[in-house]
Protein backbone atom coordinates (compact mmCIF):
# COMPACT_ATOMS: atom_id res chain seq x y z
CA UNK A 1 0.00 0.00 0.00
CA UNK A 2 1.30 3.67 -1.11
CA UNK A 3 2.41 5.57 1.59
CA UNK A 4 -0.69 8.32 0.41
CA UNK A 5 -3.35 5.40 0.99
CA UNK A 6 -1.63 4.41 4.71
CA UNK A 7 -1.82 8.53 5.28
CA UNK A 8 -5.52 8.90 4.05
CA UNK A 9 -6.73 5.21 6.16
CA UNK A 10 -4.66 6.31 9.41
CA UNK A 11 -6.29 10.00 8.98
CA UNK A 12 -9.89 8.46 8.30
CA UNK A 13 -9.76 6.04 11.78
CA UNK A 14 -8.30 9.71 13.67
CA UNK A 15 -11.27 11.21 12.39
CA UNK A 16 -13.55 8.64 13.22
CA UNK A 17 -12.73 7.91 17.20
CA UNK A 18 -11.86 11.41 17.62
CA UNK A 19 -15.24 12.68 16.01
CA UNK A 20 -17.12 9.71 17.90
CA UNK A 21 -16.26 11.05 21.47
CA UNK A 22 -16.10 14.58 21.31
CA UNK A 23 -20.09 14.27 19.62
CA UNK A 24 -21.90 14.19 22.67
CA UNK A 25 -19.94 17.55 23.69
CA UNK A 26 -20.29 19.20 20.15
CA UNK A 27 -24.59 17.86 20.09
CA UNK A 28 -24.36 19.83 23.83
CA UNK A 29 -22.68 23.05 22.75
CA UNK A 30 -24.87 23.24 18.85
CA UNK A 31 -28.25 22.73 21.34
CA UNK A 32 -27.38 25.25 24.05
CA UNK A 33 -25.84 27.89 21.83
CA UNK A 34 -29.03 27.73 19.42
CA UNK A 35 -30.80 28.58 22.32
CA UNK A 36 -28.61 31.32 23.87
CA UNK A 37 -28.75 33.11 20.79
CA UNK A 38 -32.05 34.13 21.35
CA UNK A 39 -31.66 34.73 25.09
CA UNK A 40 -33.55 32.32 26.52
CA UNK A 41 -31.30 31.52 29.37
CA UNK A 42 -31.49 35.08 30.70
CA UNK A 43 -34.48 37.51 32.21
CA UNK A 44 -33.96 41.12 31.20
CA UNK A 45 -35.60 44.16 32.76
CA UNK A 46 -39.42 44.76 31.93
CA UNK A 47 -40.09 41.13 31.37
CA UNK A 48 -42.09 38.76 33.37
CA UNK A 49 -39.90 35.82 32.06
CA UNK A 50 -38.14 33.54 34.29
CA UNK A 51 -35.90 31.16 31.96
CA UNK A 52 -36.07 27.16 33.12
CA UNK A 53 -33.29 26.16 35.70
CA UNK A 54 -32.06 23.44 33.65
CA UNK A 55 -31.83 25.95 30.87
CA UNK A 56 -29.88 28.69 33.11
CA UNK A 57 -27.83 25.26 33.74
CA UNK A 58 -26.97 24.24 30.22
CA UNK A 59 -25.77 27.88 29.37
CA UNK A 60 -23.60 28.49 32.31
CA UNK A 61 -21.72 25.15 31.62
CA UNK A 62 -21.57 26.64 27.92
CA UNK A 63 -19.68 29.61 29.01
CA UNK A 64 -18.49 28.82 31.94
CA UNK A 65 -17.97 25.95 31.89
CA UNK A 66 -19.66 25.44 35.95
CA UNK A 67 -22.53 25.63 36.83
CA UNK A 68 -22.74 28.19 39.39
CA UNK A 69 -24.58 31.60 38.43
CA UNK A 70 -22.98 34.34 39.02
CA UNK A 71 -24.85 36.42 41.86
CA UNK A 72 -25.94 39.72 39.85
CA UNK A 73 -25.34 43.38 41.72
CA UNK A 74 -28.81 44.76 42.21
CA UNK A 75 -30.06 47.75 39.76
CA UNK A 76 -29.11 51.06 41.30
CA UNK A 77 -32.96 51.66 41.69
CA UNK A 78 -33.72 48.53 43.39
CA UNK A 79 -30.81 49.13 45.62
CA UNK A 80 -31.80 52.46 46.88
CA UNK A 81 -35.77 51.00 47.05
CA UNK A 82 -34.41 47.87 49.31
CA UNK A 83 -34.85 47.60 53.08
CA UNK A 84 -32.10 48.89 54.76
CA UNK A 85 -30.92 46.90 58.11
CA UNK A 86 -31.66 48.66 61.35
CA UNK A 87 -28.63 50.68 62.90
CA UNK A 88 -27.06 51.20 59.02
CA UNK A 89 -27.24 54.55 57.83
CA UNK A 90 -28.60 55.36 54.65
CA UNK A 91 -26.07 56.08 51.86
CA UNK A 92 -25.58 59.39 51.30
CA UNK A 93 -23.90 62.07 49.03
CA UNK A 94 -20.90 63.13 50.10
CA UNK A 95 -21.16 67.16 50.97
CA UNK A 96 -17.67 67.47 49.98
CA UNK A 97 -18.23 66.22 46.06
CA UNK A 98 -20.13 68.28 44.14
CA UNK A 99 -23.69 66.86 42.79
CA UNK A 100 -23.60 66.04 39.39
CA UNK A 101 -26.42 66.77 37.06
CA UNK A 102 -27.69 63.49 35.69
CA UNK A 103 -26.18 63.01 31.87
CA UNK A 104 -27.97 63.04 29.09
CA UNK A 105 -28.04 59.74 26.96
CA UNK A 106 -25.49 60.28 23.62
CA UNK A 107 -26.94 59.93 20.26
CA UNK A 108 -25.28 58.31 17.90
CA UNK A 109 -25.02 58.80 14.22
CA UNK A 110 -24.15 55.31 13.53
CA UNK A 111 -27.08 53.04 11.35
CA UNK A 112 -29.63 51.36 13.11
CA UNK A 113 -28.45 47.44 12.96
CA UNK A 114 -31.43 44.68 13.31
CA UNK A 115 -29.72 41.47 15.18
CA UNK A 116 -32.55 39.19 13.50
CA UNK A 117 -31.19 38.22 10.87
CA UNK A 118 -27.56 37.29 12.19
CA UNK A 119 -29.45 35.12 15.06
CA UNK A 120 -31.93 33.26 12.59
CA UNK A 121 -28.57 32.28 10.55
CA UNK A 122 -27.12 31.24 14.01
CA UNK A 123 -29.62 29.10 15.13
CA UNK A 124 -29.57 27.84 11.76
CA UNK A 125 -25.44 27.18 11.98
CA UNK A 126 -26.35 25.70 15.18
CA UNK A 127 -29.21 23.61 14.34
CA UNK A 128 -26.78 22.41 11.00
CA UNK A 129 -24.11 21.43 13.37
CA UNK A 130 -26.25 19.50 15.73
CA UNK A 131 -28.00 17.35 12.94
CA UNK A 132 -24.16 17.06 10.94
CA UNK A 133 -22.92 15.15 13.89
CA UNK A 134 -25.84 12.99 14.30
CA UNK A 135 -25.74 12.54 10.76
CA UNK A 136 -21.58 11.58 11.62
CA UNK A 137 -22.65 8.99 14.57
CA UNK A 138 -25.03 7.27 12.05
CA UNK A 139 -22.21 7.09 9.64
CA UNK A 140 -20.06 5.90 12.06
CA UNK A 141 -22.02 2.80 13.40
CA UNK A 142 -23.40 2.23 9.78
CA UNK A 143 -19.89 2.21 7.79
CA UNK A 144 -17.63 -0.22 10.59
CA UNK A 145 -17.35 -3.15 11.93
CA UNK A 146 -16.12 -2.18 15.46
CA UNK A 147 -19.55 -1.58 16.94
CA UNK A 148 -18.03 -2.00 20.43
CA UNK A 149 -15.66 0.41 20.05
CA UNK A 150 -17.85 3.01 18.71
CA UNK A 151 -20.15 2.59 21.69
CA UNK A 152 -17.27 2.70 24.20
CA UNK A 153 -16.19 6.02 22.63
CA UNK A 154 -19.47 7.57 22.29
CA UNK A 155 -19.93 6.79 26.09
CA UNK A 156 -16.31 7.66 27.19
CA UNK A 157 -17.05 11.00 25.43
CA UNK A 158 -20.95 11.33 27.45
CA UNK A 159 -19.70 10.58 30.64
CA UNK A 160 -16.25 12.38 30.76
CA UNK A 161 -17.34 15.25 30.33
CA UNK A 162 -20.24 14.73 33.26
CA UNK A 163 -17.98 13.39 35.65
CA UNK A 164 -15.24 16.52 34.83
CA UNK A 165 -18.19 18.70 35.49
CA UNK A 166 -18.93 17.45 38.58
CA UNK A 167 -15.23 17.62 40.29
Amino acid sequence: MPASHAFLKLARHIHLYVGVFIAPTVLFFAFTGGLQVFGLHETSRGNDYKPPVWLVIAAQLHKKQTDVSPVHKPRPMEAENRQLVPGMPRPTQSSNAPASPPSKPEVSDAPIRHPLPLKIYSAFVSFGLFVSTLLGLYMAYRYTRKHVLISLLLAAGTVLPIVLALI
